[in-house]
């Protein structure tokens, strides 16, 4: 297959050097041509050292080379989606199949990335995502992982399957896109919360406490905007969340540990030195409760501290002291 990889982050390339190794034909384009030069030069991702870009992953700034693909994977940040597949839209047959691996929600609108990708290609191409506990560094040196893909269309998720399943990359397959999406996008401020927590001091009880009550949040919310409950409990749910929350590779955890040991928040974003999708999430997903009136304390007290200014401690003190609840009554199951 014929494979154009729109985006040339840590998980861009990891993703294409998993689709060369399955044998197919892969083109990795970069927004910076300074970027695509560094990989050309270097033989390496800086975000991904130590693993070798083979000769035969072709590298391009000119994004022309999604024309005559057969599938489209879209790999960058939350915030360039819509430009780019806007960019994309007059160049794809629509036989094109595009799979979105980006995990955030838009500003402002709300829209999971597969929305945004079928607004700007009007409905023309399949629009499938994959997601789950995966990250770039350790899918770039073949560990062991497993994702799962979600297409409304049942038949696309399943030719995703077979395009980048492995002995080593295991892929289920969805027909809940809106559950898988949304888990993949909201952990991402969980993971964050829990990095402040480590950079507070507190312990493994805290975290256990805030990635369970996390995950009902993020379960409730994406129930009432029509995803499966059973979803989140599966890779895109709890196993994303599990990795975020307790791996040095995420950056959301990275920079949570910064501003939990007292660096201001913007400060933080700066010293991760790569996209933080946590950030843009708290402010998202926040909005997304609001319109929807579900009630999520954790991204609320996040986006306050991330966008009000709101002292850590004292936030995470009202968060001990909220209101008397009973588990099982606001439980998904």
């Amino acid at each position: 297959m014929k494979i154009s990889v729109v985006g040339s982050g840590a998980w861009g390339t990891a993703i294409s050097l998993l689709l060369i190794e399955n044998g197919n034909d892969v083109t990795l384009w970069s927004f910076s041509e300074k970027e695509s030069e560094t990989m050309r030069s270097t033989g390496e991702n800086p975000f991904l050292k130590g693993v070798p870009i083979p000769k035969s992953l072709k590298l391009t700034t000119d994004i022309s080379c999604v024309s005559e693909a057969d599938a489209v994977v879209m790999a960058t940040p939350s915030f360039a989606v819509r430009e780019t597949a806007r960019k994309m839209a007059p160049l794809l047959d629509k036989k094109t199949i595009v799979l979105s691996v980006t995990k955030g929600i838009e500003k402002d609108t709300s829209l999971r990335m597969s929305q945004v990708i079928d607004e700007e290609l009007h409905g023309a191409n399949s629009v499938a995502a994959l997601s789950g506990p995966s990250h770039a560094e350790e899918v770039g040196r073949r560990v062991p992982t497993a994702v799962v893909c979600a297409c409304t269309d049942l038949a696309v998720a399943e030719w995703i399957q077979d395009l980048f399943m492995n002995e080593r990359f295991r892929v289920y397959t969805s027909s809940d896109i809106i559950g898988v999406e949304l888990g993949a996008a909201l952990k991402n401020v969980i993971a964050l919360c829990a990095g402040c927590c480590d950079g507070m001091g507190f312990g493994d009880n805290t975290k256990a406490m805030l990635m369970t009550r996390g995950l009902t949040e993020i379960a409730r919310v994406g129930a009432k905007m029509g995803g499966r409950k059973e979803t989140f409990a599966g890779l895109a749910g709890m196993g994303d969340l599990i990795v975020t929350c307790t791996s040095d590779h995420s950056r959301n955890r990275r920079a949570g540990l910064l501003i939990g040991a007292g660096m201001d928040p913007q400060e933080a974003m700066k010293q991760v030195g790569a996209v933080v999708e946590g950030y843009y999430a708290a402010a998202s997903g926040f909005a997304m409760a609001q319109k929807c009136g579900v009630e999520m304390p954790i991204t609320e007290a996040t986006y306050n501290v991330l966008y009000n200014n709101a002292p850590l401690k004292e936030t995470f003190m009202t968060l001990m002291t909220r209101a008397k609840r009973h588990e099982i009554e606001e439980s998904w199951f």
